[in-house]
């Protein structure tokens, strides 16, 4: 790659998007697209939108998040729709302030920080230009140049809305430097930018003495008060506020209700009317969507105050919940050891599984569901059939508690737990037993955590070390039993011959000597049994398949072994049940014999080749999984 070449192209490419004119030309690209006047929440949710939506039956998701946010749907749907929707529409919902609150780590701040990437990303599309008068120090709506009583049939005319007025930088170079002639003012395409300071402005609470207002409205500019004589003239007063700056984009409050309440009070009538008030000015008109993030102790402590009673009707409170499907929780963790110096070090396959089945427990609540644990909870909300619950009992227990993983542990801690392990013991690869270890030697170092959640954490933790026993076995047996799949097949074939002729009271052929025979009880009750089947109930089960299988014909779809998940989980026990011994014997002797080695190197491999292992976690399986059966 030739880096100077690349870095010209660009520079090339950002060239050939500018674009600069009168505004009589701008309103000429106004009657081809009238979009090119649309709010800043318009923008947002357009840039949002312009992703693409996946509308599935009873709920959407918005592919613009699905990269670095992980098992918040249902939240970030409530939040495109509830606000970003209904206040591209122009709702009433546009003039308040969105204060996404939720627990540390839990994603607000990444929210905001995609929301600011995405948006100057999209200003440099066709379908996101956003058009200023050149030389604005707030980068302003070039329609605001329209007088108020010539707006309602120049807006009927170009099929746009006209909101605010001129700031007082524009409303005096309009009458010096273009004698009011509102067709010759210039006009450019401007790109959004934080770095810039073009339509993101971040404000950042620090020590209440030394913070200035100025911060957000800007200030005098006392060099030139000899050279202009006024402190109303806008000559003398830098526009440079973070208020100013996010004009036409976004506005972060970061930790917002740390602010002092001063900082808090331009933001009533900013939200409500469009505009705040600076210097010796008329209110200066602002389009933008304000955007601030908080925790759910200091968001208690706000509203408790009757002080802010006014703020507080101002704003749209988004929670925004740690996640709480265990398949996310790994993608989380995989997406920030990604991020680190240590992502050479191999993660063995299910570690980072079994620290977020850690993380997940930590934050369910247990519910009132006859016969529903939180194992079986975590599963059914990671999307795992759980025998004998449905889909309604799915959203009943996600409607149960409104506060559920609004507390629990935070993905910083595993992570900072993982780092830990990694630094300290300099591995090569680290696995599930090392990710567990971990967790429990930081339990006592974290500030936070009371004797009696500690215990609960604990407890937690043993469960995920129960779930990694049933997974470490499983993946043994698979490794050992090269054509699994083909075995399955096998077994599942004959139980479907035996129960179909159990059920219809008929006969199965014998496969070597072709002769009738009774269907096979010893074998369909071995595998019935792996999966807890009563005598009683083996046949309501039996023609619950035969259902199933008739069901899938019907519809034009193969039934195979994984069709039905109790079944496949009753021939995958059977099969290891079968191969118990070998793994015993195999992975304990301590001296193999030329044949037991052989097999040790085979499913070794296999392990590395199919299942993501390296050398080093591999016989650490075998060694654990021989453990395990020994016991």
């Amino acid at each position: 790659m030739d880096i100077f070449k690349r870095i010209s192209e660009h520079r090339t490419e950002k060239d050939s998007l500018s674009w600069t004119g009168t505004f009589a030309e701008y309103i000429e690209l106004l009657r081809k697209n009238p979009g090119l006047a649309r709010t800043a929440h318009s923008r947002v949710y357009d840039m949002i939108a312009s992703q693409g939506i996946n509308d599935q039956v009873g709920h959407k998701s918005y592919k613009f998040f699905n990269k670095e946010i992980f098992g918040l749907d249902r939240a970030v749907e409530k939040l495109v729709e509830e606000y970003f929707h209904s206040a591209a529409r122009r709702l009433d919902v546009r003039k308040r302030i969105l204060l996404l609150m939720g627990p540390v780590s839990g994603g607000k701040s990444t929210i905001v920080t995609m929301l600011k990437r995405g948006l100057e990303q999209f200003a440099r599309t066709d379908l996101g230009a956003v058009y200023a008068i050149k030389g604005c120090p707030m980068h302003e709506e070039p329609l605001h140049l329209i007088p108020m009583e010539l707006r309602p049939e120049i807006e009927r005319e170009l099929g746009v809305k006209i909101e605010g007025s001129l700031c007082p930088s524009c409303q005096m170079r309009l009458k010096t430097e273009y004698n009011g002639c509102i067709e010759d003012v210039h006009v450019e395409r401007v790109f959004v930018s934080e770095e810039a300071r073009v339509g993101i402005g971040t404000f950042s609470p620090s020590d209440p003495k030394s913070q200035d207002i100025a911060d957000l409205t800007g200030s005098i500019d006392f060099s030139t008060i000899t050279e202009f004589g006024s402190e109303s003239d806008p000559r003398a007063y830098r526009f440079d506020g973070e208020l100013n700056k996010a004009n036409r984009g976004i506005m972060e409050f970061q930790e917002m209700l740390k602010c002092d309440e001063k900082f808090l009070w331009n933001l009533l009538s900013l939200t409500q009317e469009g505009n705040f008030k600076a210097g010796r000015f008329a209110l200066i008109s602002a389009d933008e969507l304000i955007i601030a993030h908080t925790n759910e102790t200091e968001y208690k402590s706000f509203i408790a105050n009757k002080k802010n009673e006014a703020l507080q009707s101002r704003m749209i409170v988004m929670p925004i919940p740690y996640n709480l499907r265990v398949s996310d929780e790994e993608k989380i963790y995989y997406k920030l050891i990604g991020q680190s110096d240590m992502s050479h070090i191999h993660i063995a396959p299910h570690a980072l599984r079994v620290a977020a089945i850690f993380s997940i427990l930590t934050r369910l609540k247990e519910t009132k569901k006859q016969g529903m644990d939180l194992v079986k909870k975590m599963r059914m909300y990671d999307g795992e059939v759980v025998e004998g619950y449905k889909e309604a009992d799915l959203k009943e227990m996600q409607n149960e508690y409104q506060e559920e993983g609004m507390s629990g542990i935070d993905p910083r801690y595993v992570i900072n737990r993982i780092s830990s392990a990694l630094i300290r013991q300099d591995l090569q690869c680290i696995n599930a037993l090392d990710v567990l270890r971990a967790l429990k030697d930081g339990l006592d170092q974290h500030p936070s955590i009371t004797k009696d959640e500690r215990e609960r954490f604990l407890n937690f933790i043993s469960v995920a070390r129960k779930e990694y026993d049933d997974i470490a076995k499983k993946e043994v047996q698979k490794a050992f039993v090269y054509s699994f799949e083909e075995s399955a097949r096998t077994i599942f074939d004959n139980y479907l011959d035996n129960i179909e002729a159990y059920c219809n009271w008929g006969k199965i052929k014998d496969p070597l000597t072709g002769e009738e025979m009774d269907p096979d009880e010893r074998l369909m009750r071995s595998i019935e049994e792996q999966i807890g089947i009563s005598e009683n109930a083996k046949k309501a089960f039996r023609e619950e398949i035969l259902i199933r299988i008739s069901s899938y014909s019907r519809k034009g779809r193969k039934f195979d072994y994984s069709s039905h998940e109790r079944l496949r989980e009753a021939i995958e026990k059977k099969l290891f049940a079968d191969l118990k011994d070998i793994v015993k014997i195999t992975t304990s002797t301590k001296t193999p014999d030329e044949k037991q080695l052989k097999k040790i190197n085979d499913v070794t491999k296999q392990l590395i080749d199919e299942h993501g292992y390296c050398p080093v976690c591999a016989n650490e399986l075998l060694r654990y999984v021989g453990s395990l059966l020994n016991r």
